[in-house]
């Protein structure tokens, strides 16, 4: 049950790091494709673009069929694993969750890495095992390789976030300026209403003769 158990694990595993290279290389998948990858790789100051995004979908196509195949375990599983971790970082600024472009499938696949890395391919599997000292040393080289890149990507972010664009002077607005409501208007003015009116005067009607 248990060797059965880690060769679903290793077909899952692999079938989507090939599932994410061809989004990568052939725009599969609702993928970005080569140009669109590049570009996102350089945004994010990973330049040459193009070239990361083949190093990338290339790291995740032989780490694939190596986890899927059990060949040389665990070099499959570190190579995800170290991938995986640039993506995660790559998807830092969406939060946890991958409903946001987060970081969530990025760490679930490196998590699953490293514990086929750690529990090995199980019984069916091809091929022997890799040299505890090849392991060990891929292990070291992979893991700064991985540093590297995210060390690029987050330096890449510093020079925006330190200096930040003067901000533009701004114009004196109409609301600054006097409008036609702050002069004196007609309301303002003395009106017919308040002037004495022929109403006030004495009218001939009301003369202070005796009626007779």
């Amino acid at each position: 049950m248990r060797d059965v158990a880690l060769l679903g694990a290793r077909l899952l595993l692999g079938g989507y790091m090939g599932i994410h290279a061809s989004q990568k290389l052939l725009g599969k998948f609702h993928g970005p494709g080569l140009e669109g990858a590049g570009a996102m790789f350089e945004k994010n100051g990973l330049a040459p673009g193009k070239q990361m995004a083949k190093a990338a979908a290339a790291t995740e196509i032989t780490g694939g069929l190596l986890t899927v195949t059990g060949l040389a375990s665990p070099a499959g599983p570190l190579a995800i694993a170290g991938v995986m971790t640039v993506a995660a970082a790559h998807n830092r600024q969406g939060g946890l969750m991958a409903v946001r472009g987060g970081i969530e499938l990025p760490v679930a696949y490196a998590t699953l890495a490293l514990t086929l890395a750690a529990t090995g391919p199980g019984k069916y599997k091809i091929g022997p095992p890799l040299p505890g000292k090849l392991t060990a040393i891929g292990a070291v080289v992979g893991g700064a390789l991985a540093g590297a890149l995210i060390a690029r990507m987050l330096t890449a972010e510093q020079p925006a976030s330190e200096e930040p664009a003067p901000a533009a002077p701004s114009a004196p607005s109409a609301e600054q300026e006097p409008s036609a409501e702050q002069e004196p208007s007609a309301e303002q003015e003395p009106s017919a209403e308040q002037e004495p009116s022929a109403e006030q005067e004495p009218s001939p009607s009301s003369s202070a003769e005796p009626a007779t």
